[in-house]
């Protein structure tokens, strides 16, 4: 069955050609715990049976520059894909992402909003700030996916954005935090549930799945919830190797042991068909 893993990181060993500037400062304690380059993913993605990667840029490391996961992108078309991050706030936000997707080759954007976490700010006032428009016009004028790392308390203000921005399309990074009891996302009167729009996508991942089982005893109905609700079609799978601690083999087990009992069509959207058509992957290619 064709796999794509969603949510993967690299970090060079070479830091006079890729030297660390981290957003906020501060490096993630994963990519100097346990670094993995580009060559130690696809061993990783080889012996998990993984045919698929997309990068996500490591903006813990490397803040705004993608230089890194672009040249990689160079390298192994027929393997990779990749997400990567600018400045929604500064005024060349739309030059920047012209220039790493339309020359450099991603595929996708990543902005860390509204996540709650004290080493990279909240940018702004979050995903509304007014400084913000442009980016969401271009991303929507070109059908580019948006990966948003935020909290299933912003979902009302993500619905505005979309209700605003028509051609908008998002995918909820680490499943969004979703509320473990009642509606996984809360919604106002007057904007649509998230899963009513049809153009969002869940992305589940360890951190998603370890903080279900830690504080609702279980990931299994949460998983669950999400697949039915916004369907097979919309629902994603990446291990967020090296970030999390574990082989990439043992990451995918953690997150796809959660997904419910799918039909054959069901389950190959969430391993890799419903990745291959949201990132443009011509299923098979580079396969195992």
């Amino acid at each position: 069955m064709f796999s794509v893993d969603t949510h993967t990181h690299i970090i060079s060993p070479d830091t006079t050609r890729y030297p660390a500037a981290p957003l906020g400062g501060h490096r993630s304690d994963w990519s100097r715990e346990r670094p993995a380059d580009l060559d130690g993913l696809l061993r990783a993605a080889d012996t998990a049976g993984v045919d698929h990667l997309v990068v996500v840029q490591a903006s813990t490391v490397y803040g705004f520059d993608n230089s890194y996961v672009a040249d990689q992108l160079a390298r192994h078309p027929d393997r990779l894909r990749g997400v990567c991050s600018v400045d929604f706030l500064s005024p060349k936000a739309v030059d920047d992402l012209s220039h790493w997707i339309d020359e450099r080759g991603f595929s996708g954007v990543r902005i860390r909003a509204a996540d709650g976490t004290t080493a990279v700010p909240t940018p702004g006032r979050g995903l509304d700030d007014e400084r913000m428009a442009p980016v969401w016009q271009f991303l929507s004028d070109r059908g580019i996916p948006v990966c948003i790392q935020m909290h299933a308390k912003h979902a009302p203000l993500l619905a505005g954005i979309l209700r605003q921005y028509q051609g908008l399309t998002v995918v909820l990074d680490h499943a969004a935090r979703p509320q473990l009891d009642g509606p996984a996302y809360p919604s106002d009167a007057g904007l649509p549930r998230l899963s009513e729009t049809g153009r969002v996508f869940v992305k589940l991942t360890p951190p998603a799945v370890l903080r279900a089982q830690r504080e609702a005893g279980s990931a299994a109905p949460v998983v669950g919830a999400l697949v039915e609700e916004f369907g097979a079609d919309h629902v994603l799978w990446g291990s967020n190797f090296p970030a999390s601690a574990g082989s990439l083999s043992e990451l995918a087990d953690l997150v796809l042991a959660q997904l419910p009992a799918l039909e054959g069509t069901g389950l190959g959207l969430v391993t890799g068909a419903t990745a291959a058509r949201l990132y443009g992957i011509t299923p098979n290619a580079g396969g195992q």
